[in-house]
């Protein structure tokens, strides 16, 4: 999903089903990334996101 090793797994005290929870809610950076690029297309030149090395 793009997220470092334990984001979620090394939270103390929290159950497997809540971390399956917390990763379902979540919002891939992947995904993110794209979508907010496709939004800044859509203005200005001037306000574009930079393209990913």
């Amino acid at each position: 999903m793009g997220l470092p090793t334990g984001h979620v797994t090394a939270v103390p005290d929290l159950s497997r089903t809540a971390q399956l929870k917390a990763l379902g809610n979540g919002v891939v950076p992947q995904q993110a990334v794209a979508a907010l690029r496709q939004l800044a297309a859509r203005q200005e030149p001037e306000t574009r996101l930079p393209e990913a090395a």
